[in-house]
């Protein structure tokens, strides 16, 4: 085959799917040209009467240029069509994520919320200035020249953004502007369509994978397979006389193949044989694992205390009923669309990066340490990247760091080239840094009137934090925060309530997964809250809305969901002996409410399906109303993976899953039909990229337990 898959959808998008595309969104992603008007750090305005704005956040998939390009057009006033995005470079000190401190990077559903006022304040100076050229031009006050889509107008004068742009290049930009008032928005919370959308149907999109350097090379690298392993000697003997192989080299991470193709270093990969000393490295079985993680859930002894309030040891005793629970989440892998790629290339004028970069700051930082320069000599051009949920933030910088010890040890051999780096499936789903693998065990009791009377619930996993340049601000007294968030905030009033950690420790390598902490919390918090309504004998609705007096905004997305749904309503008969069941679960992460309704049928040999999902998220204001149904369909979509396949064991330090063969991702006919209701809010908004994550396997959890009578209580759901 001689066209590759790229060059086959640049030629055929358009004849199959792009006709649904609108003809405004083309070229609108990417365009970097010089400006006519660069008022502030972000806006640019050009000759064309095209506006860019860089965006200081990496475009995954989640709509960060969508939505940060609506909040500069809102406050200019102009039209969408005129918009474009680029990628911000790398500079903390104009484009750190203002969540952070001094720091650019993208995560913890943060774009909008830690850039709603900055980038209005963007657009309102631009459009400040170009008011001011045009009064100066057309002599006339300021307050009667009026700005409607992108068109200037004053008596009878009009002029395009593009015609004023070289005028107002001169005139001084005010530091105090007035932000529209939210019932002038227009395009705040209205249909936006998305800037990358036409360019990623029609191949025009870039990825770092797309990029090509003039004498470029390809790496792969060969990992120890067990985590913390070491090289002894390398075998390279079939190697030789493969054509386009160039080099193979050892880095502190394994071994290097570098060739012309990536195909030729993936073959020659496959024959070179790697001897490991695995003497320090782990040799952990999960199943061990985790009998040591329910052996350590029984003990208060040496937990670190997260909550605490009231006596809930006392308040067990006292309860009319009590129940316990034990829950457990293995590691999961992150296992984005597009695997870890990069190239780096190194010259006297330093050193350029093209990745999907997610922590800028941080990965200049570890890039420049192995070429011994200044991070501001590391230039990253950010490109697209095909997923993340928190892969591509890790503090290491991993696979960049891999690439950049490769472009070093060639160049020590003589070899000055750019590298791309890629990392197979099988790489990325044995390559470690997954989401923690958790025990939880919960005791709750009820008192005489059916109300949650004592909350005693004990957490147990690795710190994704421990050793990382965060540690300092998210271990507090021995609490790693993102071990026990959704657990130490829960909003129903429980008196007496007692949350701990015991924190592990071994060499399986972890990060952040898509909603951290709350992927598990939810679950065990939620089926608790589920399994007491029922012990009660109390509709779990009601029973969770009692508990939420002084939460209204939780009530009412719960209360949403639940009319959406029609809870009160039966649900449609079951056929052929399957049983139906509905299920609820409310959670908050990233500042965000989110509730979903589930409604699955089981069927008589043990096997489901997820039919409906009803999903009410309050956001604050919802910037860009397409772009947050999409997050939550995307990851009730993602969360419905995890819950029915996610797993990644170990047996003796080996990770037993490899592709998605073995590690299998939801398929398109198992997704359930979703409807994603907003709440209305005047809020400032929060983060929608996570927080539709963490209700899903909850509440299809309940809603099983409600077809069956069998509570499930370990992820991936399993009917016995």
């Amino acid at each position: 085959m001689t066209t590759s898959r790229r060059e086959f959808l640049k030629s055929t998008a358009l004849l199959s799917i792009g006709v649904f595309i609108p003809a405004a969104q083309k070229g609108h992603t990417q365009a970097i040209i010089s400006p006519n008007f660069a008022p502030n750090a972000f806006v640019r305005v050009h000759a064309d009467n095209s506006v860019s704005v860089l965006v200081k956040h990496l475009e995954m998939g989640q709509g960060a240029y969508t939505g940060l390009c609506a909040l500069v057009a809102e406050e200019l006033d102009c039209d969408w069509s005129q918009m474009r995005a680029e990628s911000a470079p790398a500079d903390a000190t104009l484009y750190n994520n203002l969540s952070w401190g001094p720091m650019q990077g993208t995560g913890g559903s943060s774009s909008i919320a830690n850039s709603y006022e900055q980038m209005r304040k963007a657009g309102a100076q631009t459009r400040a200035v170009l008011v001011a050229a045009a009064a100066k031009e057309w002599n006339i006050p300021v307050g009667q020249i009026s700005v409607v889509k992108g068109v200037i107008s004053g008596g009878a004068k009009r002029a395009s953004f593009g015609e004023m742009a070289g005028k107002a290049a001169g005139i001084a930009v005010p530091t105090d502007v007035k932000l529209k008032d939210a019932k002038d928005f227009t395009i705040i919370g209205k249909t936006a369509p998305r800037l990358d959308s036409r360019d990623k149907v029609n191949g025009q999109a870039k990825f770092a994978f797309d990029v090509k350097r003039p004498n470029q090379l390809t790496a792969v690298i060969a990992r120890p397979p067990r985590f913390g392993a070491r090289v002894v000697s390398i075998d390279a003997a079939k190697t030789q006389g493969m054509a386009g192989v160039r080099a193979i080299v050892e880095i502190p991470q394994g071994v290097a193949i570098v060739a012309t193709t990536f195909w030729a270093a993936k073959k020659a990969r496959d024959v070179v044989v790697v001897t490991w000393d695995d003497s320090s490295a782990t040799k952990v079985s999960s199943d061990t694992m985790m009998a040591e993680y329910r052996a350590l859930a029984a003990k208060a002894e040496g937990a670190a205390i997260a909550k605490k309030a009231g006596d809930a040891t006392a308040a067990l005793k006292a309860g009319a009923k009590t129940l316990e629970a034990t829950f457990e989440f293995p590691y999961l892998a992150h296992a984005p669309m597009e695997p870890l790629s990069c190239v780096i290339e190194s010259s006297e004028a330093g050193v350029q990066v093209w990745a999907g970069s997610q922590f800028q700051t941080m990965d200049q930082g570890n890039v420049a340490a192995v070429f011994g320069v200044k991070p501001e000599q590391v230039k990253i051009n950010t490109m697209f990247a095909g997923g993340s949920f928190g892969r591509r933030a890790n503090m290491a910088s991993d696979y960049l760091v891999e690439c950049a010890e490769v472009v070093k040890a060639l160049g020590k051999n003589g070899v000055k080239a750019p590298v791309r780096l890629l990392w197979t499936r099988e790489d990325d789903i044995k390559g470690g840094r997954y989401r923690p693998a958790y025990v939880h065990s919960i005791q709750a009791a009820l008192d005489d009137k059916g109300n949650v009377s004592a909350w005693q619930h004990r957490i147990v996993g690795q710190s994704i934090m421990k050793g990382t340049a965060f540690e300092a601000f998210t271990i507090k007294d021995g609490v790693d925060n993102t071990s026990v968030e959704g657990a130490d905030n829960l909003p129903y009033a429980i008196a007496n309530i007692n949350v701990s950690l015991h924190t592990t420790s071994n060499a399986v390598p972890v990060l952040w997964w898509r909603a951290v902490g709350s992927t598990h919390t939810a679950f065990s918090t939620e089926t608790m809250i589920d399994e007491l309504a029922n012990a009660a004998g109390k509709d779990p609705l009601a029973f969770r809305l009692a508990m939420l007096a002084k939460h209204p905004r939780h009530a009412a997305v719960l209360q949403l969901a639940a009319d959406k749904a029609g809870w009160n309503s039966p649900l449609a008969a079951s056929v052929g002996g399957a049983k139906r069941g509905r299920g609820i679960a409310l959670h908050e992460s990233f500042k965000t409410f989110v509730a979903q309704v589930v409604e699955v049928t089981v069927n008589a040999d043990k096997t489901f399906k997820v039919d409906r999902v009803v999903c009410a998220v309050d956001c604050g204001v919802a910037v860009t109303p397409d772009v947050v149904r999409a997050q939550m369909e995307g990851g009730i979509g993602f969360a419905l993976s995890a819950a029915l396949h996610g797993k990644i064991t170990l047996k003796e330090g080996l990770v037993e899953q490899s592709n998605f063969t073995d590690y299998p991702m939801l398929r398109i006919n198992a997704m359930p039909n979703v409807e994603v209701h907003i709440v209305t809010s005047s809020e400032p908004p929060t983060g929608v990229g996570e927080p539709g994550e963490p209700p899903l396997a909850p509440a299809l959890a309940n809603a099983i337990a409600q077809a069956t009578g069998q509570r499930l209580r370990n992820l991936p759901l399993k009917l016995a």
